[in-house]
């Protein structure tokens, strides 16, 4: 039986596109998946809810730890059972859920990405380095398979913190900014959440989606990647297009899709068959 961080869990709430992605996907791996997430939303909740840089700190440090608990299979958080379970049998690697950690100690730090690459790097240890570890648990992937996911995992991460702006900017975070941009514009840290350098956001997000687009490269089927991540994909591409039609209006609005809007094309791509990799063995027996 499931335990408290079975699906659906706060990592995956319904109506979100993570809800939709798991909903859809083969039953028996649901559970599985949703614990992946889990790690992230306990990771993303120290940037959320910590203020103090030292605890914040502290916080993710005792993850790291945790992480090694459960691999040894004596954690203690209520999610560490369903993780552990998810690591032992699918043969995870820790890395990825460690480059997650990471990331997040680089944003309490304010270590601010130096360009557009900086960018997409530190977007790879968000969702990239989640989506490695959905595309690891499906099956077999070999190198390639696995740099896409990575690559269209930091795409969606992308699509979000361009979503996300005003609120991030309001918590004394601009992450999506790089100093290369920072300095072609001639501001400082922390400028573009003072109301009168607010004209600057809109160019920098459309800049940011121009990159976003070219790492996402071209719209089609991602080559024998699961059905989680396809509609991941399919519903961040849907969402960048809402925010360039809106101009990248965002320091005081959030600009979301309807769940049920999320609901129909979640099912229009559960439906589509994915195109296999030479190089990739679907595991014959997922998960109980």
């Amino acid at each position: 039986m499931p335990g408290d961080w079975g699906f659906p869990n706060p990592a995956t709430p319904p109506g979100s596109s993570t809800y939709y992605s798991l909903r859809l996907a083969p039953t028996s791996r649901r559970d599985g998946l949703a614990a992946l997430y889990g790690w992230r939303y306990q990771v993303q909740a120290v940037l959320d809810q910590v203020t103090d840089t030292a605890v914040a700190a502290a916080k993710l440090r005792w993850w790291q730890d945790e992480l090694a608990r459960t691999v040894a299979g004596t954690g203690s958080h209520p999610l560490s059972r369903q993780l552990g379970q998810v690591i032992d049998q699918r043969g995870l690697p820790t890395e990825p859920f460690l480059a997650m950690t990471r990331g997040a100690a680089a944003i309490i730090e304010r270590r601010r990405p130096r360009d557009p690459d900086a960018l997409t790097a530190a977007a790879a240890q968000d969702l990239g380095a989640l989506f490695e570890l959905l595309t690891r648990a499906a099956g077999d992937p070999g190198p390639a398979q696995i740099d896409r996911a990575r690559r269209l995992g930091a795409y969606t991460t992308l699509v979000y913190q361009i979503r996300d702006c005003g609120r991030l900017l309001r918590r004394g975070r601009d992450e999506f900014v790089s100093t290369q941009q920072l300095d072609a514009l001639g501001l400082n840290p922390g400028d573009l959440a003072r109301p009168t350098q607010r004209h600057h956001l809109p160019p920098i997000l459309s800049a940011l989606a121009d990159h976003a687009r070219r790492l996402r490269g071209e719209r089609r089927e991602p080559d024998g990647l699961s059905t989680p991540i396809r509609i991941r994909v399919r519903l961040a591409d849907l969402l960048l297009d809402e925010l360039a039609a809106g101009a990248f209006d965002l320091a005081d609005q959030r600009i979301a899709l309807t769940p049920l809007r999320k609901l129909w094309h979640a099912w229009r791509e559960s439906r589509q068959p994915p195109h296999r990799s030479p190089n990739t063995i679907e595991n014959p027996h997922p998960w109980n």
